[in-house]
């Protein structure tokens, strides 16, 4: 399993703007072969901090999800809105546990 994990930041007036597209893309990334999780949620304590968490199946999955149709539509969705910095990380988990379950 494949675990991506980051952060996106954006102008505190922007994520009104992002919203719509993001849902697009949560939905549309959600029903992808192999997405097991999907999630950008903003900071509670810093706006205009976007975090992502997501989980995929395998590289092949992740890579297909790079070239998809609604990626690149959310691409030209964004494009003009200011984008003040991000990293994104790719891990891969060979081992998962229950750390907390209600």
């Amino acid at each position: 399993m494949l675990i991506v994990e980051g952060w996106v930041r954006a102008a505190p007036v922007d994520i009104e703007t992002l919203k719509g597209p993001l849902r697009i893309m949560v939905a549309a990334t959600l029903a992808e072969p192999g997405c097991l999780q999907y999630a950008l949620s903003e900071d509670l304590l810093d706006p205009g901090l976007l975090r992502i968490v997501e989980k995929w199946t395998d590289d092949a999955a992740l890579g297909a999800h790079l070239q998809a149709p609604h990626v690149a539509a959310f691409s030209a969705a964004v494009a003009g809105l200011a984008r003040l910095g991000s990293e994104i990380k790719v891990y891969t988990a060979s081992e998962t546990r229950t750390l907390v379950a209600n």
